[in-house]
């Protein structure tokens, strides 16, 4: 019969006090110290810069985005559901509260054109660059 060693059944201890401990003051931490949420991807397709965020469970009027020159920032409140008179949780992984994410983007952007959708509890915003950000060809003329 195979016994695990006394390292590994430390680590599985202290991993389980971790895990306790987490879940005994997860209602005293707002959600942005839970790690980086929204999670977001930000990409460039030659005129706009598109940016994806996840964002499951939040009303889209709950969410604010600014940008200002070549910033963007989204921030947010994501409302968990009240528990049924008498019940208790079992497992709550999915933390509550206020969130804020600023990025600066390469360049200036036209916030005059910004525009923002949300589908499927996904946020996307399409950043178009400003004029003078955009690249242009300049065509060589013949002396």
């Amino acid at each position: 019969m195979f016994r695990k060693n006394w390292l590994d059944e430390m680590f599985e201890r202290m991993e389980r006090m971790q895990r306790e401990i987490e879940r005994a003051f997860s209602p005293l931490r707002p959600l942005g110290e839970w790690g980086v949420f929204p999670p977001i991807n930000i990409y460039d397709d030659g005129e706009s810069y598109i940016a994806r965020a996840e964002l499951p469970g939040v009303d889209p009027n709950h969410i604010e985005i600014t940008v200002a020159g070549n910033s963007l920032t989204i921030s947010g409140r994501r409302e968990l559901e009240k528990l049924p008179e008498g019940a208790a949780w079992h497992r709550r992984e999915r933390q509550g509260g206020e969130f804020r994410r600023a990025f600066t983007l390469p360049d200036a952007v036209d916030s005059s054109k910004v525009v923002a959708s949300s589908k499927n509890g996904v946020l996307e915003i399409v950043l178009p660059r400003a004029e003078q950000a955009k690249m242009k060809k300049i065509p060589v003329k013949s002396a």
